[in-house]
């Protein structure tokens, strides 16, 4: 069914609200202030509170609109429906607007909170204008064996022989190995992950002789979780302050995703780490769904540190509860000298049930949790622990909204909130928070 509406306000999932005789209509590919045409999804006379549908013509365009980049994640009219970039009719700086809306609007309704968010790209997407980011990708074999995604809503597999997503030098390595052209078995899950080289630009059209010099055999193709090609240990290098990190991570395992944010968030946890901290130089400090490390090791070593120097009186407790991610961690820890770090495995909201001695009362919490949250529990735990102040990176701004209400219900205030554009093309946003404890408890 074909309807026609205005668009009034961003929503969820990348997606606007419109209404229709009083109903709600959650619409794909629209943007406020647009009169567009609208293909109602089935079945649209159900009684439910809400309905979906996406753009079929637009009568009146937003001055935000773009003409895709990437045609197939685009609408469904015009041969798309892939999914994986909901934001490819937004032009780089309506996306940056609407994830700074979307993130003031959930802590506001959900946080309790209202607070301006400023929003920041990641280095280098000026020249890239928001493709060419991610360092791993993931898709399925169609029936005749070829790469593919679902098309949206339906069990149709796409054939793809691109993904402008993908870092240029996945794109490099994908192209060299044959990926696209390669005749899988059907039905097959492939990921590909490639560590983005800190010292060079590779492009997609890189020499395959020279591209070996400079990734070498730093890279994995799975098939259905079996390594095919290159490592399953992979290495990731950072910069922080001067100093290089290296980190030592499983190929099927979480990392952050675009090439630029394993080295621009530490950076920014660090900072707001050390502003908590006004100058003390021997803190304890949580670190929790810790991962391979990427915070750990250097809060380890600048946390505490006076003028930049490096500073072991630090000690940083992680928790982990992937047994892989928790091997790589001591690893890596291992890898940089450092003895200033217990690294545990287990559930974060077991393990804080017995911490162990001398990390029970931490000045800084650092958390990263999982698109679920932190939720009540472990916020509690953290408001038991007396921790002056909480650095919180969230990947979903409802997750971190709700986390927030807990949090400032307990004597807690936001005193810093940044969000990082880390998935363009997408609804998705990374938003890192400090809170400070004050003596005033709600």
């Amino acid at each position: 069914m074909q309807k026609t509406l205005w668009i009034e306000r961003y929503a969820d999932q990348g997606r606007c609200v419109g209404h229709i005789d009083g109903r709600v209509v959650f619409v794909r590919f629209a943007l406020p202030g647009e009169l567009v045409e609208v293909e109602l999804d089935e079945p649209h006379q159900r009684e439910d509170r809400f309905w979906t549908g996406e753009v079929t013509r637009v009568l009146e365009a937003s001055p935000d609109r773009v003409s895709p980049p990437w045609k197939l994640a685009g609408p469904l009219k015009d041969g798309g429906g892939v999914g994986g970039a909901d934001l490819i009719h937004v032009s780089r700086a309506g996306q940056l607007k609407w994830k700074q809306t979307i993130v003031a609007e959930q802590m506001k309704r959900l946080g309790h909170v209202e607070t301006e968010v400023p929003i920041e790209e990641m280095p280098g997407e000026d020249l890239t204008g928001g493709l060419h980011w991610r360092t791993r990708i993931e898709f399925v074999t169609d029936a005749e064996g070829h790469p593919s995604m679902h098309r949206r809503g339906t069990n149709v597999r796409v054939p793809i022989d691109d993904m402008p997503l993908a870092s240029q030098a996945l794109l490099a390595i994908a192209k060299h190995k044959d990926i696209w052209t390669h005749q899988y078995d059907p039905n097959q899950h492939i990921r590909i992950a490639v560590p983005e080289p800190r010292d060079v630009f590779v492009s997609a059209d890189a020499d395959e002789d020279w591209l070996s010099k400079v990734v070498g055999d730093n890279y994995a193709i799975l098939v259905d979780d079996h390594l095919m090609q290159g490592r399953r240990e992979l290495t990731e290098c950072i910069d922080v302050q001067g100093k290089r990190f290296t980190y030592h991570v499983d190929a099927g395992g979480f990392w952050q995703m675009h090439r630029m944010a394993p080295q621009r968030l530490p950076e920014h946890v660090l900072y707001l780490v050390r502003r908590a901290l006004q100058g003390k130089t021997n803190p304890v400090i949580w670190d929790l769904y810790s991962g391979s490390g990427l915070f750990t090791l250097p809060l380890a070593v600048f946390a505490g540190a006076v003028d930049g120097a490096d500073h072991t009186d630090t000690r940083v407790l992680s928790i982990e509860g992937a047994p892989k991610a928790v091997k790589h961690a001591r690893k890596n820890i291992k890898h940089a000298g450092l003895h200033n770090i217990t690294a545990l495995c287990g559930d974060v909201a077991k393990t804080l049930h017995h911490v162990p001695q001398g990390f029970e009362h931490p000045d800084v919490v650092v958390l990263d949790p999982p698109r679920a949250g932190a939720r009540a529990q472990v916020c509690k735990q953290i408001v038991e622990s007396k921790a002056k102040a909480v650095v919180y990176i969230a990947c979903d701004a409802t997750s971190l909204a709700r986390d927030t209400a807990t949090l400032t219900s307990h004597g807690y205030e936001l005193t810093d909130i940044r969000a990082f554009d880390m998935y363009p093309m997408t609804h998705h946003v990374e938003t890192v928070a400090l809170f400070t404890r004050t003596k005033r408890r709600k």
